[in-house]
């Protein structure tokens, strides 16, 4: 038996407690250690990488989950694991003032934490969508779980920044013991019994954890997906850390302007995903391959624009380009997260939260190493090229990557075997 859309849905809310933590430890906790405590802005920028890198062991997570007899166990596990991370992050801060040597060491415990939670509980969540969703319900099962995260992002973030003010300590561990208890019990509450009444499998014995590593990287489809989610995830994240400062130094935009013009771009990033879910089955256009290729393209193209845009300066309409970025964003990553739950159970055995494992551990390394070779390329390029050539630079290699991952999408992922986008919606439980 397949999930239903309300299952859809429920797991849904767990991805969305995923986000509303996660948000909280690299946002939040991050703006209160460089602005409240007046640490060196490196310091939170390393412990948000740290976190990303453990999560190189997804593979791990993935084959565990593959070879128990419970996803649910590894889901609601990495959940308390990664609101313990959580609450420990921000116990750390009171830390820092009087014993700094003893909050670093109990941040870096803390960050360890929440990637290992947010591996385990994500592979396994993934792994089980994939194992257990109908293939022609792949594409909008993406686009609820994703949208629901997001959701759970903006939600947690405006909330959360209300009961802050004014800040205080105990403010802080309050909201984010409410935050992390609220996530547990939503997601005990959202997987209880929906893994007994599904078909999801799971094997009970299989080859040891390294040799099946090895069997599903010699699999030439597994192996270019991976190398092809690597270099999409590397062109999505190396605008993060620079898209602000551009809009400051070229465009002369305030701090408070160029934080709209983020939360613009995830407005796009939110009607992409929308269209891919919705709107393309409503209107029966298009595979994944060409959801794919097509939000690739067209992230290099506003790219292209956005470069052009520095050439004209302060006067030139940024936001549209942005907005028109944010929406092809949605677009392609919404559809790679429907193509990778409907390539998880090929090959010669399933591992399901294996393959999951190893693409998100390679979207993982990616964010981390996306971010920092765009700000470390943005400062070798600007003392050489100034400001708006500088940047325009990076943006074009950024959309030289997007193009180099239309074309491996175009190879390996399947066209006509490939769901298409044109079974209707049914109605919620069925």
């Amino acid at each position: 038996m397949s999930l239903t859309w309300v299952q859809i849905i429920r797991l849904g809310f767990i991805q969305l407690c995923l986000g509303a933590i996660v948000v909280l430890t690299t946002s939040t906790l991050n703006r209160l250690m460089v602005v409240e405590l007046a640490l060196p802005a490196i310091l939170p920028g390393l412990l948000v990488g740290l976190h990303y890198a453990i999560q190189i062991t997804r593979p791990q997570w993935g084959y565990r989950s593959d070879t128990g007899r419970s996803r649910s166990r590894w889901i609601i596990g990495g959940m308390v694991i990664l609101a313990s991370g959580a609450g420990l992050a921000a116990y750390a801060l009171s830390l820092f003032a009087s014993h700094y040597m003893l909050g670093l060491s109990v941040s870096i415990l803390a960050y360890v934490m929440i990637g290992v939670g947010v591996g385990a509980s994500g592979t396994s969540l993934l792994a089980l969508l994939a194992t257990a969703t109908d293939p022609a319900r792949r594409p909008a099962a993406a686009t609820i779980t994703w949208l629901l995260m997001i959701f759970g992002i903006a939600v947690t973030a405006g909330v959360a920044g209300q009961f802050l003010d004014p800040y205080s300590h105990t403010r802080l561990m309050a909201v984010v013991s409410v935050v992390s208890f609220g996530a547990v019990g939503l997601t005990i509450l959202s997987i209880w019994g929906i893994e007994a009444k599904v078909t999801a499998r799971a094997e009970e014995q299989s080859a040891p954890f390294l040799e099946g590593l090895r069997e599903i990287w010699a699999e030439r489809k597994a192996r270019h997906f991976t190398i092809f989610v690597f270099l999409s995830m590397s062109a999505y994240f190396m605008q993060e850390l620079i898209l602000e400062p551009y809009s400051g130094l070229v465009f002369h935009f305030t701090p408070g302007q160029s934080t709209s013009l983020s939360g613009a771009q995830n407005g796009g990033v939110f009607l992409g995903m929308v269209l891919v879910g919705v709107a393309g089955t409503a209107l029966r256009l298009g595979s994944l391959r060409q959801w794919v290729v097509g939000g690739c393209l067209g992230s290099a193209a506003a790219l292209l624009v956005i470069a052009w845009l520095g050439q004209i300066g302060p006067s030139a309409p940024l936001l549209p380009a942005v907005v028109a970025m944010g929406f092809f964003n949605g677009v392609f990553a919404v559809a790679a997260i429907g193509s990778m739950m409907a390539l998880a159970g090929e090959g010669r055995t399933a591992r399901e939260g294996t393959r999951m494992g190893l693409w998100g551990a390679a979207q993982a390394i990616a964010a981390g190493f996306g971010g920092l070779i765009g700000a470390a390329l943005v400062d070798l390029a600007r003392p050489v090229m100034g400001d708006a050539d500088g940047f325009a630079a990076v943006f074009l290699f950024e959309a030289a990557l997007y193009i180099a991952s239309a074309l491996m999408a175009a190879r390996v992922i399947a066209g006509p075997a490939q769901p298409r986008l044109s079974t209707p919606l049914s109605v919620p439980g069925e």
